[in-house]
């Protein structure tokens, strides 16, 4: 049984996922605000918190900010629209995914359950991964601890962000379409949309590139896709 968060100021919406929710098996604590949500997730330690974006008070962008900056619970967020800029802003502010009001539980669930499956299948394949740790440039990457750092640092990446790292440093200098990745990474390239991908290298260069701009080790390979370097 998984620990959902959910934060939603809408009455109807909020008692509805989370009756659904429920009745799917897993465990949730809704609030209405993002100070709530905080509150709850600093005494918690959910598996996965569903946030919407527009909440009275402390809005959604910085409740995601706020747990990006403390935690590692993957979010995913409620929004909208699906073509609005709210979506890159939330992706950019470190969610893991999104959904689109108005919300089917059904497809909320899907996503919950792909997120969940990432940071459990990580987690397992670690132990098959080989022991010796990869050395790239400064950058280390120990495949079987589930360890980044650059420099004898370590890099705390969210779990999104560290399988992206994993699946394109599999094959240095291969490489990888946005739906290739959508599919790998996300678990579901058919319904997903390649701003997911494109939020998630912004922010995984942010921690690991010396300039985001020039980056060296998660290079973009115009009209096709990323690539993992130094080559």
């Amino acid at each position: 049984m998984s620990r959902i968060l959910l934060i939603e100021d809408d009455p109807a919406v909020r008692e509805g996922l989370q009756l659904a929710l429920s009745r799917r098996g897993h465990a949730v604590h809704a609030v209405a605000t993002g100070e709530q949500g905080l509150e709850r997730l600093s005494g918690a330690s959910p598996d996965v918190v569903v946030l919407d974006l527009m909440l009275p008070g402390i809005d959604g962008f910085e409740v995601c900010r706020r747990i990006r900056a403390t935690g590692e619970a993957p979010i995913i967020m409620l929004t909208a629209r699906s073509d609005d800029m709210d979506v890159v802003a939330g992706l950019e502010a470190g969610a893991d995914d999104y959904v689109v009001k108005p919300v089917q539980p059904r497809v909320l669930e899907a996503r919950i359950r792909a997120v969940l499956r990432r940071a459990g299948g990580e987690t397992q394949r670690a132990g098959t991964e080989r022991t010796e740790p990869e050395r790239h440039g400064d950058l280390t990457i120990d495949r079987a601890g589930l360890v980044i750092s650059r420099a004898g640092t370590p890099v705390r990446l969210a779990p999104t962000e560290l399988r992206l790292l994993l699946e394109l440093s599999r094959a240095p200098g291969r490489v990888l379409s946005r739906g290739q990745l959508l599919e790998s990474v996300w678990e579901h390239g058919y319904l997903g949309d390649s701003r997911l991908v494109d939020a998630c290298v912004q922010r995984l260069r942010s921690k690991i590139e010396d300039d985001p701009a020039v980056p060296v080790y998660v290079q973009t390979v115009r009209g096709f896709g990323y690539r993992f370097g130094p080559l």
